[in-house]
């Protein structure tokens, strides 16, 4: 892939065989010449896990502490009181068996799925669609719920849902390159310890093998991490 002159001219200031610390890798990446839009800054990390056994595989959920300063469109599936709640919070789209018909008929114009856990019923029947795009609703990464108003809240507010791929790499949106270089680090610092302390017993060898953080148009910056 061909790519500009301004990538080219930001990487070569990169050392690719180095890993950087935090502060260091976060003065690099503000330092960057921008793109002309808010790039969101992104932490990739590959894992020493076998997603093949069940016990190893890495998801779950985490609340940035100063958020990701993304827009984020969220539904809920619910019905009656929870609807309502659903609604008050914050929630973009809430529906049932309506909006189940939307996205089978190909409408994805949202980020995250919410749901009670009495409309998974209905949100069953969306896992061949909802699945291959991460958005299907469960509840280990707390989007099936009792508590729908306060899913709504939390992941309107930068709440983001990490699951390790096939491969065991995982990706995460930790805010935007315009934020303070102390709020993207405490972002950072939190998902890093977040995903360490969700280590699996059984993962054997070094579990953080590789961490990189990069913005949307920008080369990555490999980070020093025990």
């Amino acid at each position: 892939m061909k790519r500009s002159t301004r990538y080219a001219e930001i990487k070569s200031k990169i050392d690719p065989n180095r890993a950087y610390d935090l502060d260091e890798a976060l003065e690099i990446l503000k330092g960057m010449k921008g793109a002309k839009f808010d790039e969101t800054v992104e932490i990739h990390m590959k894992l020493g896990i076998d997603v093949k056994k069940a016990d190893q595989n890495v998801r779950g959920t985490l609340s940035m502490p100063n958020g990701t300063g993304k827009s984020v469109k969220l539904i809920a599936f619910a019905q009656g009181a929870n609807a309502e709640a659903a609604k008050e919070a914050g929630a973009d789209e809430v529906g049932d068996e309506d909006m189940a018909k939307r996205i089978q008929d190909g409408w994805m114009d949202f980020d995250v799925v919410v749901a009670t856990p009495d409309m998974m019923r209905v949100v069953g029947r969306l896992g061949r669609v909802l699945g291959p795009q991460g958005k299907m609703p469960s509840p280990k990464s707390g989007t099936v719920t009792e508590d729908i108003a306060t899913a709504v809240s939390e992941f309107k507010a930068g709440k983001i849902e990490f699951r390790a791929d096939a491969s065991g790499n995982l990706h995460a949106p930790v805010g935007k390159k315009s934020f303070e270089k102390q709020a993207l680090k405490e972002n950072i610092d939190a998902f890093i310890s977040h995903i360490k302390s969700v280590r699996p017993a059984s993962a054997k060898g070094r579990y953080i093998q590789r961490a990189v953080i990069a913005t949307t148009m920008g080369p990555g910056l490999r980070l020093a991490v025990e």
